[in-house]
């Protein structure tokens, strides 16, 4: 028998009462739970600290330390890592006033750990902030069981070809919408600036949309936007992957696409200044493969073959409403002559910290130097 027959969620609990427990009055105290990423570059963890009154803003929360040895980013005779919280959110889990806390990594030496890529990032936005970047990224999951199985697929077998499942409505064809929904609204609450989801093209699979926002803060809110969907999906018993190929076969991989808009794209005539880019990304497609998944492409090579709404990861390509291409260019923004692309090749299970900085570093630095 398999492990998962023996394995009991939290989503097998009394939730009611869990609820008499979490309604009790807490005093002036705030529970405030600080998010960080892991050595894998994927994972999140999360430990939580009482503070004697509610935070306003992230000047008003400590520094904090970890055991980075148990989460692969130190040794074990100096494993002391230090976490700096850079934005602040409501939480949707133990409600007002208690705040979820997204937090740099730093090493003891404060030097960035080297799965943080946000330190870079950061610094390279502020170097192209007077472009006015605008970012948007379109996050693809798919719902499995704890065993590892398709949720709402058969257990023999498969279901139904695709087609019946993109944007879809009926018990038949869309699976986990509690999940999505409930996601959707503790976001909101939360602030994170989610825009939008719908079910995608296989079964199980789903996408939201986080943006536009400006600079660093399209990453921030959707890594904690991941934070809150494995929360969600924890409650529910269910496990949320961002693999961009969890199904071999003919079915769709998820990406995390990201649209990209400067200041002079979304002016009049500002078609001219998003080929520019797509030149400059052409020029540099074997680069921006490699940090568009955490293993160096290695991930996106089962994802991106030219099949399946997909462009070939060994070439580079662009067009007008072509989801098979690398870059898309938006049917309105061909009409109208400005606007925004869209970058089909990052994967799920990106890093979107280093895909926004690539981005910029390829389409936007030469421009503030010019």
């Amino acid at each position: 028998m398999e492990w998962s027959q023996f394995y009991i969620t939290d989503s097998s609990l009394n939730k009611a009462l869990r609820q008499q427990y979490l309604s009790l009055p807490q005093g002036p105290f705030c529970q405030v739970t600080y998010i960080w990423i892991d050595g894998s570059g994927e994972g999140l963890r999360n430990k939580t600290r009482t503070m004697e009154s509610e935070p306003k803003s992230v000047a008003d929360l400590p520094e904090w330390t970890f055991d980075g040895s148990s989460t692969g980013q130190s040794e074990g005779h100096n494993s002391d890592m230090l976490l700096i919280p850079v934005r602040m959110f409501r939480d949707p889990f133990l409600l007002d006033p208690n705040k979820l806390v997204l937090c740099e990594v730093l090493k003891h030496t404060r030097e960035p750990a080297e799965s943080n890529h946000r330190n870079k990032c950061n610094k390279v936005m502020e170097k192209v902030k007077g472009l006015q970047p605008w970012f948007g990224m379109e996050q693809e999951y798919t719902l499995l069981g704890v065993d590892g199985h398709p949720y709402g697929w058969p257990r023999l077998g498969f279901p139904k070809p695709q087609g019946l499942y993109y944007c879809s409505v009926g018990a038949d064809r869309a699976f986990g919408r509690d999940i999505v929904d409930c996601h959707y609204k503790a976001c909101l609450y939360a602030g994170i600036k989610i825009t939008g989801t719908n079910a995608e093209v296989m079964p199980s699979q789903w996408e939201y949309q986080v943006g536009p926002c400006e600079g660093i803060e399209v990453a921030d809110h959707l890594w904690m936007s991941r934070f809150v969907l494995h929360r969600v999906c924890e409650d529910f018993g269910v496990v949320a992957t961002l693999d961009p190929k969890p199904m071999v076969g003919d079915w769709n991989g998820a990406g995390c696409h990201i649209n990209v808009s400067t200041a002079s794209m979304r002016e009049e005539e500002g078609i001219e200044h998003i080929e520019k880019a797509i030149e400059k990304l052409s020029r540099r497609h074997e680069e921006h493969i490699r940090v568009y998944d955490p293993h160096g492409g290695e991930d996106n090579k089962r994802r991106l073959t030219g099949r399946h709404e997909t462009s070939s990861i060994h070439d580079f390509s662009a067009g007008v409403a072509n989801r098979g291409a690398s870059i898309r260019i938006p049917r309105q923004v061909g009409q109208e002559k400005c606007g925004y692309f869209e970058d089909r090749r990052p994967a799920a299970n990106c890093d979107p910290y280093a895909v926004t900085c690539e981005m910029a570093v390829t389409c936007m630095l030469d421009d503030v130097h010019e």
